[in-house]
């Protein structure tokens, strides 16, 4: 048995596709059959490595009783977050607005013109612990549609108006401050015995940490750089990193980054590997980088396609249960590597018979043991050990925009190391988004199996250009910028504001919904407005051209007014406004001996870089050596030799 699920090419969908519901995507159909049968919508909108979707779904979902009720009273829709950001961003923010907090599954009761009703997260098939049975909560819907409809098309209206609300007033200003008040809030809420900032949970949030390094490095202030390392020193020793395969998940559900949430996301481990290889640029200790790599060489084994795509995300469940696939009794270590190596496999990674997880271990090096290669043959036998004894589900669909995170990644790795390997994996990637994700200047958000899904939203474009960007930086090949102005125009066209400043979620190409958000604050993703503030700066400084600085200025005059009330929040955009504030342009003219890694190895990260393979009118070798013109804080000095 299948529902209208089983066409389609999202992994998530696909995982509902057999369920006893009548499951329908996003589509008109839907909404006609709403209208044409009175009926109100359930909508339920996930991604396919959520750990409470997969429990909604075995409990509610497979059962044929709840299945009946909703076949009988509601028509029932299937949206994947990842595909579907721009639906997945209206109803959070009714959610949130309902019951103040958001999460996936989310559970949307609407009218059949996508107006919400109700709306919460995950309900159990029956009551209990105070939480409303999702049975009962269905019978309760179908009974209030049938009794009081027009009261619930009300508050629908209600909520959409209270949505479409302006809150925040339009800047004219850039605000200079919010760069050191953020630091502020950062230094009060920091961990500073784990790391980390705030309680548990704790998410990596790696954008927060880069724009401490930069902040750090530009008003040399030691703390907010300690902060950051001390940060990444506990999640590298934490169970938050996979010891034995490498790579990150997605967040530690306590303080001190020892149980994670297991699940693994392409983004996270690409921002990662950006703030681990800037705090290896920043202070030259090599646990950072090795970090860096290490997660760089996960991604390489598990999550790379044959046309270098990068994948979207691993499973935290195998075989029906949270974190099963990653840890380990201690006795199962000493069989697999012997006694005498399993016991000190065990003693250096805090593995002990009482265990430190449900009973069971994760490996870690929270007990302040070495970094160090001393354990690879084992960790390689056990990593093979694991393979076979249980799989995870990857979710193997290619997103655009955490694709064009993971460029950005590799070539800031290339960048730090000058190993080939990465710039690489970075042009592999951008050559697969051009050849199967891009018409002329229009992108898609993903593909499955070559079948793309639907036009871009302001995320893919504006990830895009900074991968783009970040290719230019490391090869000079001017194809990579033209192509990025050419995206940066596209974004101009569908996705701005033109009477309020910045850019909306979905644009001119994409359809209609009931409201228009604008994404401005950084969650576990910077924000489309914030990396477009950072692209727009980036290219200002790149080409000197007018427009380009204009609407720099006006897209960070735009986000200070976002970000006043709470700016450690916005920390792509106040990265964007300190290189902004403070620019740095350096110009290198080649020798003929020379190559790009050596040159590129010693130029700070915040540097924006132009190579010259040859002399020009403007540009000559000093000495005839490689010579480097060296432009900052609006200033020009004389060429050198020497940086």
């Amino acid at each position: 048995m299948s529902n209208r699920l089983k066409n389609q090419s999202s992994p998530y969908l696909l995982q509902h596709a057999k369920n006893p519901v009548d499951w329908y995507p996003w589509c008109e159909e839907a909404f006609e059959k709403a209208k044409r049968e009175d009926k109100p919508i359930f909508l339920s909108i996930g991604y396919s490595t959520c750990h409470w979707c997969h429990v909604m779904e075995h409990e509610s979902f497979e059962n044929v009783e709840i299945a009946e009720i909703l076949n009988k009273y509601f028509v029932c829709i299937k949206v994947d977050r990842e595909e579907r950001p721009d639906i997945d961003s209206v109803y959070m923010a009714v959610c949130q607005a309902f019951t103040g907090s958001g999460g996936w599954p989310m559970s949307i009761f609407l009218t059949a013109e996508q107006k919400p009703f109700f709306a919460g997260t995950y309900f159990p098939p029956e009551s209990r612990y105070g939480m409303i049975g999702f049975r009962e909560l269905l019978l309760a819907v179908a009974d209030k549609w049938k009794t009081g409809k027009a009261n619930l098309v009300k508050s629908g209206e209600d909520i959409i108006a209270v949505l479409n609300e302006k809150h925040v007033d339009v800047q004219k200003i850039v605000n200079e401050n919010l760069t050191k008040n953020a630091a502020e809030i950062f230094s009060r809420e920091f961990d500073e015995r784990y790391g980390g900032f705030g309680s548990a949970p704790k998410f990596p949030t790696p954008h927060n940490l880069i724009f401490l390094m930069l902040y750090s490095e530009i008003k040399q202030d030691e703390m907010a750089l300690e902060q950051a390392k001390k940060t990444l020193r506990s999640m590298r020793r934490g169970g938050i990193f996979d010891q034995i395969g490498y790579g990150f998940s997605r967040y530690s559900t306590d303080r001190y980054f020892l149980v994670p949430h297991f699940e693994k996301m392409l983004y996270d481990n690409a921002l990662l590997i950006m703030a681990y290889a800037a705090a290896y640029k920043a202070c030259g200790e090599k646990a950072y980088l090795d970090t860096a790599e290490k997660t760089a060489e996960y991604i390489f084994r598990e999550m790379t396609g044959e046309e270098g795509e990068f994948y979207s995300a691993q499973d935290a469940d195998s075989e029906g249960k949270e974190g099963k696939f990653y840890v380990w009794s201690y006795e199962e270590v000493c069989k697999v590597l012997g006694k005498e190596k399993g016991e000190r496999f065990c003693a250096h990674f805090g593995m002990t018979g009482e265990g430190n997880f449900e009973g069971k271990n994760i490996p870690n090096l929270l007990n302040g043991n070495k970094i160090a290669d001393d354990f690879d043959a084992e960790r390689e036998i056990l990593y093979d050990y694991r393979k076979n004894r249980g799989k995870l589900h990857l979710d193997d669909k290619i997103l655009t925009s955490w694709n064009s995170l993971m460029i950005c990644a590799m070539a800031m790795l290339y960048r730090v190391t000058g190993k080939k390997t990465y710039l690489s994996a970075a042009r592999n990637s951008c050559r697969f988004i051009e050849e199967n994700l891009v018409e002329g200047n229009i992108l898609y958000v993903s593909c499955r199996n070559k079948k793309r899904s639907v036009k871009g939203f302001l995320d893919e474009y504006a990830y895009y250009i900074a991968a783009l960007i970040s290719l230019y930086e490391v090869t000079s090949e001017h194809s990579y910028l033209e192509r990025a102005e050419e995206i940066c125009k596209e974004v101009g066209r569908q996705f701005a504001d033109k009477e309020r400043g910045g850019y909306f979620l979905y644009g001119t190409k994409n359809a209609s919904l009931i409201t228009k958000p604008k994404e401005t604050y950084d969650g576990a993703l910077p924000s489309g407005n914030s990396v477009m503030a950072y692209c727009l700066v980036k290219l200002s400084q790149m080409t000197d051209f007018k427009d380009y600085r204009q609407a720099a200025e006006r897209q960070l005059s735009y986000m200070s007014g976002e970000a006043a009330h709470y700016p450690a929040g916005y920390c792509m955009f106040l990265t964007a406004l300190l290189l902004y504030q403070n620019p740095k342009k350096i110009t290198v003219v080649l020798s003929k001996e020379d190559n790009i890694e050596r040159i590129i190895f010693r130029l700070p990260l915040s540097a924006g870089i132009k190579i010259l393979a040859e002399e020009t009118d403007e540009y000559k070798r000093l000495n005839g050596k490689t010579t480097y013109y060296v432009c900052e804080q609006h200033t020009c000095f004389p060429p050198t030799n020497f940086i």
